[in-house]
């Protein structure tokens, strides 16, 4: 089969491989389309090396059509969080982490679902603790994990900021139903939180600048408010003053999903077949797709990535 890697000097090829066999519990999909994601970057350049026993193929999410496995998967089409392997014509993807997909989304929107769906899901409803009403501040607004965090905003009830890094991708953000949006660039945005809630503050961020932003984060949040990290772009370290998170009674906490277990993951999982899928099968949840290229164009996708200036998801189409 065709797949990619990273080579020692952050490039990445194309390069013939073995098809995967599945193991227990395992499912090996003949891949249509994998997500393109910022850690699949990070890979690339060497700074996020993927957990043990995972292929060294890049690629953390894909859609496809089940070609072994347990009986009643064989033939269906899923999507499939996996710990890597998805850039290929064939993956190996725990059956627990696999969600079937609807008539109502193609495969290529499949694929650039559970990645940012199951980092949202965890991140801002179950370390977050949001629940309709709440107002919450999103980094990124027009990212994977942005979009992600609007829809599903919508859908629960969510009040949701997010700063962009230009007007055109605030007013796109707007489209897609974030309540207010910040051009980081142009404006102070804990004033303008601020000022959108009426001095009130947000109950939950979601954080994936780091460094000297989390003290400006945690001015914007309410009291009890809960501030989740889930990236450090500007730099992993911050300083923070400890007594106002005691006098204010805030919450840090945060996660990486990679190197999480099996068990978990598919506990996940099947939160979001219960909560979540039921609002795609009936059309009200789709990815917004950036761009989409073909597998032997991967290098593209990452510039398209790296330049900043996608909204949405980018996918690589495996099999048309």
């Amino acid at each position: 089969m065709r797949a990619v890697v990273a080579n020692h000097s952050g490039e990445l090829a194309l390069v013939e491989r073995p098809v995967p066999r599945p193991g227990l519990d395992e499912v090996l999909v003949r891949v249509a389309a994998a997500g393109v994601n910022r850690p699949d970057v990070l890979q690339r350049r060497g700074l996020y090396p993927p957990p043990p026993g995972a292929p060294d193929i890049l690629g953390l999410e894909i859609s496809g059509e089940v070609v072994d496995g347990p009986p009643e998967l064989l033939g269906r089409n899923v999507c499939a969080l996996v710990a890597g392997g998805g850039y290929a014509e064939y993956c190996v993807a725990p059956a627990g982490t696999c969600l079937f997909v609807p008539e109502a989304i193609s495969l290529v929107e499949a694929a650039a679902m559970p990645e940012t769906l199951f980092t949202v899901w965890v991140n801002l409803f179950e370390r977050g603790f949001a629940a309709d009403g709440d107002w919450v501040l999103v980094h990124g607004g027009t990212s994977g994990i942005g979009t992600m965090a609007i829809g599903l905003g919508r859908l629960f009830g969510l009040k949701v900021i997010v700063t962009c890094g230009s007007d055109a991708k605030c007013a796109r953000a707007i489209e897609l139903g974030a309540t207010a949006a910040i051009n980081y660039r142009e404006q102070d945005f804990v004033e303008e939180v601020h000022r959108v809630t009426s001095r009130a503050g947000v109950n939950v961020v979601i954080d994936m600048v780091g460094g000297d932003y989390v003290p400006r984060n945690l001015a914007c949040l309410a009291k009890e408010g809960r501030h989740v990290s889930i990236a450090v772009q500007r730099g992993p370290t911050a300083e923070i003053a400890l007594f106002d998170i005691m006098r204010r009674r805030l919450t840090l906490t945060g996660s990486t999903l990679r190197p999480r277990s099996i068990e978990f993951k598919t506990m996940v999982a099947d939160e979001i077949a219960r909560t979540v899928w039921p609002y795609v099968q009936g059309g009200r949840l789709k990815p917004v797709i950036d761009s989409i290229f073909p597998l032997a164009e991967v290098a593209r996708a990452h510039a398209r990535m790296e330049s900043g200036e996608h909204v949405g998801k980018i996918v690589l189409e495996v099999r048309g």
